[in-house]
């Protein structure tokens, strides 16, 4: 994997080779609500046990209709990436 630069993320349209969404696979969710994602697509998102996954949801009309999975990490660095510069300009200077 490509060293990221500081505050950057592989997730969004301006990340260097971005190449959009499309189906990774198909997944079931159990009666108790697990489910499983599938072995070459843990390698390819460096997913391991213990990891954890932010799950982003879209409404529409009052109905989720949209599940995204994003690694808390890459959470953490597009928030910083957005947050950070605007606490900059309201953090006092000295």
């Amino acid at each position: 994997m490509d060293k990221k630069t500081k505050g950057a993320s592989c997730c969004g349209p301006e990340a260097k080779g971005f190449a959009g969404c499309r189906v990774e696979s198909l997944v079931s969710v159990d009666d108790r609500g697990q489910m499983v994602l599938p072995k070459e697509l843990r390698d390819r998102a460096g997913i391991k046990g213990g990891d954890k996954l932010a799950v982003i949801g879209w409404e529409k009309e009052g109905k989720v209709c949209c599940l995204s999975l994003i690694k808390v990490e890459e959470l953490s660095t597009m928030v910083k990436g957005v947050l950070g510069p605007l606490m900059g300009d309201l953090l006092p200077k000295g």
